[in-house]
C-alpha cells in the first residue's frame, strides 16, 4: 500500500496477550508459514504481529506417508502428521535466524505423552528470544489415541496445568474444533492456567477417489482448512469469547481482511492466517493493510474499539 491518507492517520493496532505485546493482531498459523525465513524473501515479516512457527516435538518426526494433501471445494485436507525438525535443530539453526526479525516468535509444540509436553515446554522456556508457547493439543491427523489431549476434558486439564507449571512463558492452548462443546474445552484450558486459547485447528475430514474407491489420503483422514470452514470457525470463536476471560486468537479460513475483521468483531484479540499463505505469500500483509485501511475509513482509532464490537439486534432475532 502506497503513501496517502494512511501516512496522515495511523490507528493504534497494538494488542496485549498476557505479558506479550504485539504491534498488530495479525499472526501466522502454525504449519503454514514454515519457520518464517521461507516468507522473508517476499516481504518484511517484521511487520507481522507475531510469527508462529511450525509445530515442534522433542525429536524429529517424518510425519504421515504420502499422499498427504488433497484439494476440496473451497478448502484443503492435509494429513502431514506433524512432520518437523525437532527442538534441537530448531533451537540451534532456526531460532538464531528468526531472532533477526523484529517481531515476537511464538513456538508451537506438542508431545506424544504428557511428560513429553512438559519436557518440551521446559527446554523451550530456557532459550531467550521465544516470546510465548502455543501448545498443540488439536492435530486431527495424528493417530486416534493422540487426539484425546484435545478432546478429553480430564486429560486436557491435566496436560495444560502440568505444562503451565513447567514454563514461565505466556501459554497459548490451541483447541480442537472436533468436540461437542468447544466453549467448555476453552474454560478447561483457562482453568488449567492457559494465558490464551487459539482456535480453530482443522476439522477431521475425508475424501475418496470414486474411480478407485480408495481414500485420497494415505492416512485416510486429515484436517480440513480453508475458506470452507470460516463460518463455523467464526461461530466457535464467538462462543469461546463469551465463555472465557482470557484472550482468544481466532483462525480458520481467513483469506482477506474482511475475513479477519469478522473474527475480531466477535471477540478475537488477534487472528492467525493459515492456508491462505499457500495461495498467496503476501496474504498476511494484505490482510494487515486492509484492516488498517478499514479502521481509517470507519474512524476507528484503536483496534481494541473493534474487538468484541459485535452488534446483535435481539428484538429482531427473537421476533423472527
Amino acid at each position: 500500500m502506497g503513501s496517502g491518507f494512511l501516512d496522515v492517520i495511523k490507528p493504534n493496532l497494538s494488542i496485549q496477550i498476557a505479558t506479550l505485546k504485539l504491534k498488530n493482531p495479525v499472526m501466522t498459523a502454525s504449519g503454514t508459514f514454515g519457520y518464517g525465513e521461507e516468507y522473508s524473501e517476499f516481504f518484511d515479516v517484521s511487520r507481522l504481529g507475531a510469527i508462529v512457527v511450525k509445530g515442534l516435538s522433542m525429536k524429529p518426526k517424518k510425519g504421515n506417508p504420502p499422499p498427504r494433501i488433497v484439494e476440496t471445494p473451497a478448502g484443503l485436507i492435509n494429513s502431514i502428521g506433524l512432520q518437523n525438525i525437532g527442538i534441537d535443530h530448531f533451537l540451534n539453526e532456526k531460532l538464531p535466524l528468526l531472532l533477526k526479525f523484529k517481531t515476537p516468535i511464538i513456538v508451537n509444540f506438542f508431545g506424544d505423552t504428557v511428560d513429553e509436553f512438559i519436557k518440551t515446554a521446559e527446554i523451550l522456556s530456557t532459550h531467550k528470544g521465544i516470546a510465548a508457547l502455543e501448545m498443540n493439543v488439536s492435530c486431527p491427523n495424528k493417530e486416534a489415541g493422540w487426539r484425546i489431549f484435545g478432546t478429553d476434558p480430564k486429560i486436557l486439564k491435566e496436560v495444560v496445568s502440568r505444562v503451565r507449571s513447567a514454563t514461565n512463558l505466556p501459554l497459548i492452548v490451541k483447541l480442537s474444533p472436533n468436540v461437542g462443546d468447544i466453549a467448555s474445552m476453552a474454560k478447561i484450558a483457562q482453568d488449567g492456567g492457559a494465558d490464551a486459547v487459539s482456535l480453530v485447528n482443522t476439522f477431521l475430514a475425508m475424501a475418496v477417489d470414486v474411480k478407485t474407491r480408495r481414500p485420497l489420503l494415505a492416512n485416510i483422514v486429515g484436517g480440513l482448512s480453508g475458506p470452507a470452514i470460516k463460518p463455523i470457525a467464526v461461530r466457535m470463536v464467538w462462543e469461546v469469547c463469551k465463555a472465557v476471560n482470557i484472550p482468544v486468537i481466532g483462525m480458520g479460513g481467513i483469506v482477506t481482511y474482511k475475513d479477519a475483521l469478522e473474527f475480531l468483531i466477535v471477540g478475537s484479540k488477534a487472528i492467525a492466517v493459515g492456508t491462505a499463505n499457500f495461495l498467496n505469500p503476501f496474504a498476511t500483509i494484505e490482510i494487515l493493510e486492509g484492516i488498517e485501511k478499514y479502521m481509517v475509513e470507519e474512524g476507528i482509532t484503536d483496534i481494541n474499539q473493534l474487538i468484541g464490537s459485535l452488534v446483535i439486534d435481539y428484538e429482531r432475532t427473537y421476533n423472527n
